[in-house]
């Protein structure tokens, strides 16, 4: 059986050759490979686990972002008549009538990285990623335990940079965060949140803003760290030192700057489990095994304190 892993950043894809009856045509969707490290190191890890499968042939394609042609990338592999969709959603809530479509067309849909709403729950067979809400509850004990080190926890003042609008990933860290830190710090004060859309020169132009607006910041909580080392380049610039930076998937930038002294703790989350995952959920799901809907991978806290148990960050 000769496995073909086809490449496309647009709905049209052309198939070379017939694969065998037996092999797994699985087809892949993804968010924006190009907005940052984490999504390029996804879809390179995809296409070699794909590559080591003989059983596997993939159609890999990216929506740059855009909601319109990742729904369009749908019907495509739809038409394909694919074995299995993975996507990794633009809009949780916008693609769920091309889901619920691929369901119609008897095509188990797996969600990677980060989910789609609730509402389109019944038409997906699994979720294949981290578990986003634990993850900002985490963040929220990596700040707050660091406000009690410092005898700040009654007092101190924090600013959220989240991550894209709209994106469930975003929404849920966010939710972890806001919903866990009045339970371990019930006295640290939000005072205000702004999406960086997962850019780290947008985060850094939306710290530079809060940095005029509050003379007083005592901590930033980042989706990620690469909007986190954005909100971290404006207070250099700025000059404003002692803020406690926290992000949510542990970038190289991110672990760097820990490295410095500068950056104080993240989440753990390699993009290559990620995406070995999300591939083998969706074999599992064409093979018949049982697979639950939830199907997180653990993600860790990660700080100063314990970085040395961990590898730098490949994205």
């Amino acid at each position: 059986m000769k496995l073909r892993t086809i490449l496309a950043a647009s709905t049209a894809v052309v198939l070379a050759g017939a694969a065998s009856a037996e092999t797994m045509k699985i087809g892949i969707t993804q968010n924006n490979v190009g907005v940052d490290s984490y999504q390029t190191t996804y879809e390179k890890a995809f296409i070699e686990a794909a590559d080591a499968n003989p059983d596997v042939e993939t159609v890999v394609l990216d929506a740059g972002g855009d909601v319109a042609r990742q729904i369009a990338q749908m019907e495509d592999l739809i038409q394909q008549e694919v074995d299995a969709i993975i996507i990794w959603p633009t809009n949780g809530e916008a693609v769920i009538p091309a889901v619920r479509k691929a369901k119609q067309a008897g095509i188990p849909v797996i969600v990677t990285n980060s989910n789609i709403a609730e509402a389109g729950f019944d038409f997906v067979a699994s979720f294949s990623g981290p578990d986003n809400i634990t993850q900002g509850a985490r963040s929220a004990e990596i700040m707050c335990d660091k406000f009690k080190d410092m005898g700040i926890e009654n007092e101190a003042q924090v600013v959220h940079i989240t991550g894209q609008p709209g994106y469930t990933t975003a929404i849920e860290r966010a939710k972890g965060f806001d919903d866990r830190l009045p339970e371990v710090c019930p006295n640290v004060t939000v005072i205000e949140t702004q999406p960086g859309d997962w850019n780290r020169e947008k985060s850094q132009k939306v710290m530079e803003a809060f940095l005029v607006k509050y003379d007083d910041i005592d901590g930033v909580y980042a989706g990620d760290d690469n909007m986190g080392v954005g909100a971290l380049n404006a207070a250099k610039a700025a000059g404003r030192e002692g803020i406690i930076f926290v992000g949510a998937t542990n970038f190289a930038v991110g672990y760097e700057a820990m490295e410095r002294g500068e950056y104080w703790g993240s989440i753990y989350q390699s993009p290559v489990d990620d995406a070995r995952a999300a591939l083998q959920t969706a074999i599992d799901v064409l093979e018949g095994k049982d697979v639950p809907f939830l199907n997180y991978f653990d993600t860790p806290k990660i700080t100063q304190d314990n970085q040395g148990d961990f590898t730098k960050p490949v994205f």
